[in-house]
């Protein structure tokens, strides 16, 4: 995990020309909203099976 955040912060960090102006790369940008998007599309992901497993135990509990 450590190693893709290290990878990520020398990929987002934008590249000085002089001391008074710095290159933005767009695609920097977008892939770091691409990655963002899937931590999120993942924690909803979990999230949502959490609540499901909790339904499903509850609805056997109850049957008994």
């Amino acid at each position: 995990m450590s190693t893709e955040l290290d990878s990520l912060k020398n990929h987002t960090e934008p590249q000085k020309i002089n001391k008074n102006y710095q290159k933005v790369d767009i695609n920097i940008l977008l892939n770091r909203v691409r990655h963002e998007k899937q931590r999120e599309r993942k924690e909803n992901l979990l999230f949502l099976s959490l609540i499901g497993s909790v339904v499903i135990v509850t609805g056997i509990i109850a049957s008994l």
